[in-house]
This record gives structure tokens, sequence and C-alpha cells, in this order.
């Protein structure tokens, strides 16, 4: 598929999956394309471009040329002159920018419900939260939508929407990708993230985005700290986190249970301390001369900041320097630590119910990273009751290529596409969850393919790849165990068989395909856009 086919496909997406609410603004379709006809040519040029024809969404609190700058509040709107260093490397590197998303607004929040454009609805299940506050970020690239997003993170907001919405969020070490040109948080400990469906992706992205600096690398077998008490989690995470040690574990990794107080402590103090002046300070005149522009919870947090005496700052610095080497001392004896990224994964009605509660309980593990210079990469590890679960690595500052080939250590899964009776919801879903399957990603395959009704019992559908003719069906990409994944192929009927599936992006994964000769006669359904689209014509 080619660069300009992709740009449509995604517009198309826009439009087929229904989620306004993911962007402030987007650029026009056609400008896109125009910009994808330049990068053609850059291309043909033999320009290096290590990024080419990835497309991206940026939070809407970075400065993107062309796009009003809004930290989701329509009243602060700035019109930028030119990209955020970031965005200029992006596009730099080859990558095509589709437009703004929503947000927490001014950066503030976990849950994705506090902007004036909606609240972010999971990419999974609409009636939970995406997280915050890089909430749109996460959900255009968990929807198949953008290959990665640009967000942001002070207290957890690159990792939080992450695990909920079942991709990855690389937080970086403070300093190493420039915060020019984004809107300040807390501006000395406010990170600029990425996300991503792998760790491979991010990790690419990341070494385009960063300053030039040899990071460290370390040799298996890794030691991983894991918490000798990790606290109260939703039903079924403690079991999950369990499972997800255990894989590392079962790769050669050491586990060592350590203490984690020191950063749970931090992690207190960033919002029921003195740090979150630093927000008043940097939109807190905007919030007192413009209340009504701001959203309640939003102007509850920040406007309380006016208030807070010099002498705590400097009173919790002193704390925040002792549980800095007291953390410092845990993270000496390990490699890195594993902990869940949150504690739950909340309903909107939660969040509307009890917004600064909720919120607060979210940053527990998140929220001490930054105060700490820390590094940190969120990654998938299953579901629990349908909905992803996510843990995250923390290391030491500058480990984030450490932590990277630390996620990349449990490789011992493999990816497939399905089209039919195997999606969500559909009957023979369950020959994947039974296998250890988890949920990766909805998306469209290449435009490529056409979609048959074929005559079996449960009713399926037959993938068949043509020369020419073809169009975008879309697919739910999971990912098994190697051993879960050589069951479910041996138990595939004819006439489908598995294959290799081209997805939008253009890359390949194992999936199911049909012999052709076994759609002669059977309805074309390829118009309605894939089988559950056929299912509820």
């Amino acid at each position: 598929m080619s660069v300009l086919e992709r740009v449509r496909a995604a517009y198309h997406r826009i439009v087929r999956v229904d989620r306004p609410e993911i962007w402030i603004d987007l650029h026009p379709e056609e400008a896109v394309l125009a910009d994808a006809e330049k990068l053609e040519a850059r291309r043909a040029a033999g320009e290096s471009l290590p990024l080419y024809g990835k497309l991206a969404a940026v939070k809407g609190n970075i400065d993107v040329a062309g796009l009003p700058t809004t930290a989701a509040c329509p009243g602060y709107a700035y019109s930028p002159a030119e990209d955020a260093p970031v965005v200029a490397r992006l596009r730099a590197a080859g990558a095509l920018i589709l437009g703004t998303t929503n947000l927490d607004q001014f950066a503030t929040g976990l849950v994705g419900t506090r902007s004036p454009h909606g609240a972010v609805r999971n990419a999974i299940d609409p009636a939970y939260v995406a997280g915050g506050s890089s909430s749109g970020s996460a959900v255009a690239v968990a929807l198949g939508i953008a290959d990665l997003a640009l967000g942001t993170d002070t207290a957890g907001s690159g990792r939080v929407p992450a695990a909920f919405n079942g991709i990855v969020g690389l937080k970086p070490t403070r300093g190493l990708l420039p915060t020019a040109g984004v809107v300040p948080a807390c501006a000395s400990i406010d990170c600029v993230t990425v996300f991503a469906r792998t760790v491979d992706e991010a990790s690419a992205a990341f070494a385009c985005l960063s300053e030039p600096r040899d990071l460290p690398v370390l040799n298996r077998p890794f030691r991983i700290g894991v918490p000798s008490e990790v606290g109260p989690l939703q039903e079924g995470w403690a079991e999950a986190f369990s499972t997800a040690a255990r894989e590392f574990r079962d790769e050669g990794a050491e586990l060592v249970p350590v203490d984690i107080s020191p950063f749970l402590d931090a992690a207190r103090l960033l919002y029921e301390g003195a740090f979150v002046a630093e927000r008043y300070s940097a939109v807190g005149e905007f919030i007192d001369t413009h209340p009504d522009a701001v959203d309640p919870a939003v102007r509850r947090i920040i406007g309380a900041a006016k208030d807070i005496p010099a002498h705590r700052l400097f009173s919790d610095l002193a704390t925040l320097g002792d549980l800095s080497r007291e953390a410092s001392a845990v993270l000496s004896t390990v490699d890195c630590l594993l902990l869940p990224t949150t504690t739950e994964h909340p309903t909107i009605a939660d969040v509307e119910a009890d917004p600064l509660g909720v919120n607060a309980r979210l940053g527990r593990f998140t929220n001490s990273t930054n105060l700490l210079g820390l590094s940190s990469l969120a990654v998938p590890a299953g579901t629990v009751g349908g909905l992803p679960f996510g843990v995250m690595l923390v290391g030491a500052a500058y480990a984030d290529r450490i932590l990277a080939d630390v996620a990349r250590s449990v490789p011992r899964r493999t990816r497939i596409a399905v089209v039919g009776a195997h999606l969500r919801g559909q009957p023979l879903n369950h020959e994947l969850t039974s296998r250890g399957g988890r949920f990766v990603f909805a998306g469209p395959t290449a435009a490529e393919y056409r979609l048959h009704a074929l005559d079996t019992v449960p009713p399926k559908p037959g993938l068949v790849r043509v020369a020419s003719g073809g169009a975008a069906i879309e697919a739910e990409v999971w990912d098994l165990p190697l051993g879960g994944f050589g069951e479910f192929v041996a138990g595939v009927p004819a006439p489908l068989a598995i294959g290799k599936v081209r997805l939008a992006d253009g890359s390949e994964v194992s999936g199911f395909v049909c012999e052709p000769g076994a759609v002669e006669g059977a309805e074309d359904i390829t118009r309605y856009g894939g089988w559950l689209g056929y299912l509820s014509r």
C-alpha cells in the first residue's frame, strides 16, 4: 500500500470508527495527501527517512504549525509560528501529521474526561475511560488510525492511557526529548512521550526524536525488582501482574522483591505537596481571568495551588531529596522495577461520580517517576475481564534502552489477524482467549482484499487477496503464546488457512486467508468493510 493509499485509508477509518472526541483539529485530507506526495519525492531523491510514511497524531498541547494549540481550552488557543521540535523531527524522519488530539485540559488529569471536546472513550469498551491526559493520542493509535502519537507525561499521562488501551507508552528520561513548543504543566518535570503498538515502533520513533546521547545497554539475565507489597488493585489485577512477572522469570530474569515505599511516598508529593504550584505558575493567571473557560476539576486543582506558601516547597524539596536517595538505593540493586501501570480501570460514570478521588488512585505508581528523574516504559500485559491490563518498567535516568531490551525479553508470543468468527464477541473468539490470546488492536488490512460470506457453521467469511480491485477490511490483531498458536493453527479447517495478511501500515502478520476456489458462488461482502459490518447490515 502506497503512502497516499495509507493516508486515504486513515481518513476513511476516522469516519468509520466515529470517535470525534479523539481529535481537536485534523488537517484536511487533501493537505496530508499533498504532504505525502512531497514525502515520496524526498524518498525518490535518496533522503534517509527512518519513519517513512508513518502516520502520526500529536497531543493538543504540542505546537503543530497550521493548527491552533489549545491544550483543550479553546479560550487559551494560539497559532504557533512553527512546529515544536519533536513534531519537526517527526516530519524530518518521514512521518505525516494527521492532527492534534484531545486531552485532559492543560494536561491535568489521568482520566481523559476533562475536556470541552468530550470525554475520550476507551478504544476497547466505550463505557470506560481512555486514561489521560494524553487520551486522544493513545486511542488514535489503539484504533489503528495512527501508527505513532506524541503525548506528554508529568504524572503518568503517557503511560496510563497506554495501559488502558493495550498499547506501548514510552516515557523517556527528562531532557532526552525537547519540551520547547509544549504548553507546560509542571515545566521542570514535563516529558514528551511516544505511543505505538509495539516496543520496536516506539523505540524507532524515540531514536528519531531524542537528543544525541550514548545510552547504556545490558546483557541478560536481567535483575527485575518486583514490589514486596503491591497494595490494593482492581479485582483480577494482582493475578495478572503475577502472571506478567512470571513471564519475565520464565525467560531467565531474576525477580528481586523490593520495598517500593520511597516511590509511593514521592508519588503523593506531586499533588498533595507544593509541587502542584508549578501548574499555577504555568496557566494560573489565565484560569483566574477566564474561570468559565476551564473545566471545574482542572480549575479546582490548579486554582488551589495559588495559596501554597513558598516555605512548603522548600520543605517538600528536602523530603524529595531524601526519598530520591532511598529510591536510588533500591534501583542500585536491580536493572529496573516492574510495576502495574495503574491501580484500576474506571468507567466514565465512575469518574463523573468521584473525579478527584479516582484520578488520585490512578497515579499511585506513575506520579513519582518524573519527580525522581527516572525513565519508564508501559507495555501491554494481557487482559482482565476483557479490558487491557498493562505493566510498567521503571529505571534509573538514561536507562531507556535497557527498559526496551527488558520489555523485548519476553518474545514467546506471535501475532495473528482475524476478520470473522474469531473477532471479539463472535462465537469462536474463545479459541483465542482459551489459548492465552491477548487482543492487541483493531484496524484495517491493506486495500488488497475481497471478503466473501462462506456457507459454514458457524458462519465465517473468506478473505482473499486480489491483484486489483481490492479494499481494506476491518481486522483485529491478537497475540498468542507460541504453543497456543501452534494448537490454534492445527485446528483451522479447510478452506481456511493461516497465511500472511498485510495490514494498512504495510506490516505483515499471520492471519486467516481462504482458498480462492472456495469463494466461487459465495456472496462478496467487501462493500460492508468487514464481517461485523456485514452482520449488522
